[in-house]
C-alpha cells in the first residue's frame, strides 16, 4: 500500500467533489490509480474514462499511465488545456 496525495483540476475536480485529498493505494502504476479511482462513482468514472483525454502527473512532471507510484508521492490528474 502506499499513502499518497492525489490532485485533482477543472472539471475532474468538480466531478470528484474535491480538489485533493490523501489516501492509501495498491495501485502500482499512475494508470492504475485512475482505473481504481474510476470504480468509486459514476461521475469519477466518466470524467476519468480510459477514453477521455486526461492528462497526468506525478510530482509535478507530466508522465504516462506506466509509471510507478511510490509512498509519498502526488498524482494530479486535469484535463487537456484548451486555448482560443
Amino acid at each position: 500500500m502506499h499513502q499518497i496525495t492525489v490532485r485533482y483540476f477543472a472539471s475532474i475536480r468538480e466531478a470528484m467533489g474535491t480538489g485533493h485529498e490523501s489516501l492509501q493505494t495498491a495501485a502500482a502504476t499512475v494508470g492504475a490509480l485512475r482505473e481504481e479511482l474510476m470504480g468509486r462513482s459514476a461521475a469519477a468514472a466518466q470524467a476519468l474514462a480510459a477514453g477521455k483525454a486526461v492528462r497526468m502527473a506525478l510530482n509535478q512532471t507530466m508522465c504516462e499511465g506506466d509509471t510507478e507510484i511510490r509512498s509519498g508521492d502526488e498524482v494530479a490528474f486535469f484535463p487537456p488545456v484548451t486555448g482560443g
